[in-house]
C-alpha cells in the first residue's frame, strides 16, 4: 500500500511492499546529541534499500537516541520500526509503531504521533490487513497536515493517496498525489520530489493515463540524479518498466529492468533484486525467449529464498513451469507450476491462486493435455465458487447488519413515543385530581393522542413487514443480474413437488431439463476491457436468458460466469433445440463498451431431469454434476458448443461412480448417450448445429470441423 515504487510485473502482481523513505525532517538544531538528526536521514535512506544494514546501523545508535529529545527519539523509533517490518519481523515492527504512537501521545507531539500511526499502517499493509492500514494512512495524514513539517506532510500525502489508489477511489488518490507533487516541487528537496513523482507516474500507470505517466517520470528523472542515491534511480526504472510494457515497448521496458538490476546490485538491495529478476523472467517469458526466462526466474528464486519472499518465488516457479511448457517439456512445467501453486495456497492468497490456475489451464490446453487441462479447470472453478460464496456470504451479513441497525432505530422510536404516552397519562391524573371540570376534554385529548401513536404503531408494523419481504428478496437474488441465486436453487428443490402437466397432448413425452452455462474467454474479458465491461456482459447474458427462455423457467447465476437453467415442463425432442437456441442467442448479441464491440460465446451442458441410469432417478445434485461434467467437455473439445447427456446404456456393467469420475470415458465405452450441438461460427449462418455423435472416436473429426 504505503509504497513510492511499482513493483509489478506486466502478467501478475509480485508482492514487495517498500514503505516511503525515512520520515525524518525539520529536526530541531542544537540538539543535546548533535549530528544524529543527519545521521538518522541517511540511516533511512540506506533501510528504504537496505534495511539489514539499516537495523545494524540503529542499534548502534539506539543508548544516543533514545536519550535525546522528542524528536531525535521519535524518528529512531520510526527508523527502527521500517526496517524491523522490511526484514520480516512483524510483530515486533508493530511493538515499535504502539510505542511511537504513545510516545506522541504523552508528548503531546503531533509530529510524532503521526509517524507512529503511519508506521502502523505500513505494518499492517505487510500483514495484508488493508482495511485497517488505510484507516492509519488517512489519520496519520490529517495529524500530519497540522504540522508545519513539509517533509513529512509530502510523505503522509503520498500515503494517503496509495491508499485510495488500493480502495479503487482513483479521483481521490489522483487528487492526493497531485497535491504531494505540488507540495514536493514547492519543497524543492530531490528526495520528495522523487518519491512524490514516481507514485504519480505509477498512479497513471494504473489508470492508463500513459503519456501524463511518462511526463511525471521525465520530471522525476533529473530530480534523482540530484539525491545521488542509486536506489531512487533503480525505483524510477521498475516505474518506466511498467509504463513501457503498457504501452507495447518491449525493448525500453528491458533497457529499465536491466539498468535498474545493475543498480539494485550496486547497493544490495536484495528484495528489490528478487523484484527485478522475476520481471526479467516475465519479459523474456512474454517474447517467447524461453532460455533467459528460465535462467532469471531462478535467480529471482535464489534471491527470494533467503528473503522468505513468497510471491517472488511463486511467480517464479510459475514462469519456469510457462517455459518449460513452452518447450515441449510437460511433466516439469507441471512440476514446477504444481510449486508455484502451492506457494500461492501456503500463502492463502485464492484470488491471486484462480488467476493463475486459469493460466494453468490455458498452458495445458496449448501443450496439448487437455486432461491435466481439464482438471486445472475444475479446480479454478471450485476455487471461483468459493470466493463468489464469500462475497455472498460477506454481502447478506451486511445486509442482515444494516436491517439489525434499522430495526434497534425503529425501536427506540417506539420506546421514546411510548415514555412520552406515559408521561401524558401522569399529567391527565394530575389534571383529574385538581380540575375535575376538564375531564372529558383531557380524555379526548388523551383518546386522540393514544389514536395517533396507534396508527403510527401500525404504520412502523407495516413498514417492517416490507423490510422482511425485501430483505427475503434480496437474499435470494443476484445483486448484479436480479437472476435466481445458488441458495435459491437449493432451496427450490429441496421443497419442489411434481406439479402437473395441463394442457399437454396426451401423446407428448414431457420432462424437465437442466442447463449449465460458462462464458468462454471471460478472463480476456476483465484483463481487456475491465471488471465493470464484465458486468455488463453478465448482465447482457442475463437478459439474453430471460428472453430465450420461458417466465415458468428458473434462471439461475450459479457463480462467477456460470449460469443454470432448470425447465420444469419440456417435450424431450425439444431439449437439444433450447441449447441451439442459447448458443445462437447469446453470441449474437454485441456490446457497444466505450467505443469497443464486445461479443461472447457461451459452453453449455444440458440433460434432461430426472436422470434415470437404473431403477431410481438420481438426485438434482449429482443431475447438476453430470451437466458440469458436460460443460467441462465443451469447453475441452473448443468452447462454443454444448454437449448433452441423453441417458445410459449397459448400466448393470458400469456404475454411476465409474461415470462421474470420467463421463468422457463412459461415453467413449458406451456407457453414456451425449449429444453435441455445435455453436455458430464466424463464417456460418446464424444457426447451430445438432451433432448425434453414435461413435464418440468421431469427436476429433467433429472438433476440426468446429
Amino acid at each position: 500500500m504505503l509504497a513510492d515504487l511499482n513493483c509489478k510485473s506486466h502478467r501478475r502482481r509480485i508482492v514487495a511492499l517498500l514503505v516511503p523513505m525515512s520520515l525524518a525532517s525539520g529536526l530541531a538544531a542544537g540538539q543535546s546529541h548533535p549530528g544524529l538528526d543527519s545521521r538518522l536521514a541517511d540511516i533511512g535512506e540506506t533501510g528504504r534499500f537496505v534495511p539489514n544494514k539499516a537495523l545494524a546501523m540503529l542499534q548502534k545508535i539506539a543508548p544516543q537516541a533514545r536519550a535525546a529529545d522528542t524528536a531525535i527519539k521519535a524518528e529512531f523509533i520510526n527508523q527502527l520500526c521500517l526496517a524491523t517490518n522490511k526484514v520480516g519481523r512483524r510483530p515486533e515492527a508493530l511493538a515499535l509503531a504502539e510505542e511511537l504512537i504513545a510516545f506522541g501521545k504523552q508528548k503531546h507531539d503531533n509530529v510524532a504521533l503521526a509517524k507512529g500511526l503511519m508506521a502502523k499502517g505500513y505494518v499492517l499493509s505487510s500483514m495484508q490487513e488493508a482495511k485497517a492500514a488505510h484507516q492509519f494512512a488517512w489519520e496519520g495524514e490529517k495529524l500530519a497536515n497540522t504540522t508545519g513539517d513539509m517533509a513529512l506532510r509530502i510523505s503522509a500525502t503520498i500515503t494517503a493517496g496509495n491508499a485510495f489508489a488500493e480502495e479503487g477511489n482513483f479521483p481521490q488518490a489522483l487528487n492526493r498525489l497531485q497535491d504531494a507533487a505540488a507540495l514536493a516541487r514547492q519543497y524543492a528537496h530531490p528526495i520528495q520530489t522523487v518519491m512524490a513523482l514516481n507514485a504519480l507516474a505509477s498512479l497513471y500507470t494504473t489508470m492508463k493515463q500513459y503519456d501524463r505517466g511518462f511526463d511525471a517520470l521525465a520530471e522525476a528523472l533529473p530530480a534523482a540524479v540530484l539525491t545521488n542515491s542509486p536506489g531512487r534511480i533503480a525505483s524510477l526504472k521498475t516505474t518506466e518498466y511498467g509504463l513501457a510494457i503498457e504501452t507495447k515497448q518491449p525493448k525500453r521496458a528491458l533497457k529499465a529492468l536491466l539498468e535498474g538490476l545493475a543498480l539494485e546490485r550496486q547497493i544490495g538491495a536484495d528484495s528489490m533484486i528478487g523484484t527485478t529478476l522475476v520481471n526479467l523472467s516475465d519479459n523474456y517469458l512474454r517474447e517467447h525467449d524461453y532460455g533467459n526466462t528460465l535462467i532469471y526466474a531462478n535467480q529471482a528464486i535464489a534471491a527470494a529464498l533467503p528473503l522468505h519472499a513468497a510471491s517472488t518465488e511463486a511467480t517464479a516457479r510459475i514462469n519456469i513451469g510457462q517455459a518449460y511448457l513452452g518447450m515441449g517439456r510437460l511433466l516439469d512445467g507441471k512440476r514446477s507450476f504444481e510449486a508455484g501453486l502451492a506457494v500461492y495456497e501456503k500463502m492463502g492468497d485464492k484470488p491471486e491462486l484462480q488467476a493463475v490456475m486459469m493460466e494453468y489451464g490455458l498452458a495445458l490446453e496449448r501443450a496439448g493435455d487437455m486432461a491435466g487441462a481439464l482438471e486445472a479447470y475444475h479446480r479454478e472453478r471450485k476455487l471461483s465458487n468459493e470466493l463468489y460464496e464469500t462475497q455472498r456470504q460477506k454481502a447478506v451479513f451486511e445486509l442482515a447488519g444494516k436491517y439489525e441497525a434499522d430495526k434497534k432505530q425503529r425501536q427506540i422510536e417506539l420506546l421514546s413515543r411510548e415514555n412520552q404516552v406515559k408521561s401524558a397519562e401522569i399529567d391527565n391524573r394530575r389534571l383529574q385530581q385538581r380540575v375535575w371540570w376538564l375531564l372529558a376534554v383531557v380524555f379526548a385529548m388523551a383518546s386522540v393522542m393514544v389514536g395517533i401513536l396507534y396508527r403510527k404503531v401500525r404504520r412502523a408494523n407495516a413498514q417492517l413487514k416490507v423490510k422482511n419481504l425485501e430483505l427475503k428478496q434480496q437474499s435470494s437474488r443476484d445483486p448484479l443480474t436480479s437472476l435466481y441465486n445458488r441458495r435459491h436453487f437449493q432451496e427450490f428443490m429441496r421443497t419442489r413437488v411434481a406439479v402437473e402437466q395441463r394442457g399437454l397432448a396426451a401423446t407428448e413425452d414431457i420432462v424437465g431439463a437442466l442447463f449449465l452455462l460458462d462464458v468462454d474467454h471471460f478472463k480476456h474479458v476483465n484483463d481487456t476491457y475491465g471488471h465493470a465491461a464484465g458486468d455488463v456482459v453478465l448482465t447482457m447474458i442475463s437478459e439474453n436468458l430471460r428472453e430465450i427462455l420461458r417466465e415458468t423457467d428458473m434462471i439461475v447465476r450459479w457463480g462467477g460466469e456460470e449460469f443454470l437453467a432448470f425447465l420444469p415442463a419440456i417435450p424431450r425432442s425439444g431439449v437439444e433445440e433450447v441449447a441451439r437456441r442459447l448458443l445462437a442467442g447469446i453470441s449474437s448479441n454485441t456490446i457497444d463498451y466505450h467505443g469497443s464491440k464486445i461479443s461472447v460465446d457461451v459452453s453449455i451442458g444440458f440433460a434432461q431431469f430426472p436422470l434415470s441410469p437404473g431403477e431410481h432417478p438420481l438426485p438434482w445434485e449429482r443431475a447438476v454434476n453430470l451437466v458440469d461434467m458436460a460443460l467441462y467437455m465443451a469447453k475441452g473439445h473448443g468452447r462454443n458448443r454444448a454437449y448433452g447427456v441423453r441417458g445410459f446404456h449397459n448400466f448393470d456393467c458400469t456404475s454411476m461412480e465409474r461415470i462421474e469420475q470420467d463421463l468422457e470415458s463412459a461415453w467413449r465405452d458406451g456407457f453414456v448417450d451425449l449429444s453435441v450441438v455445435l455453436g455458430t461460427l464466424p463464417e456460418a449462418p446464424a444457426t447451430a448445429e445438432v451433432a448425434d455423435i453414435a461413435n464418440p472416436a468421431d469427436l476429433a473429426e467433429l472438433a476440426t470441423t468446429a
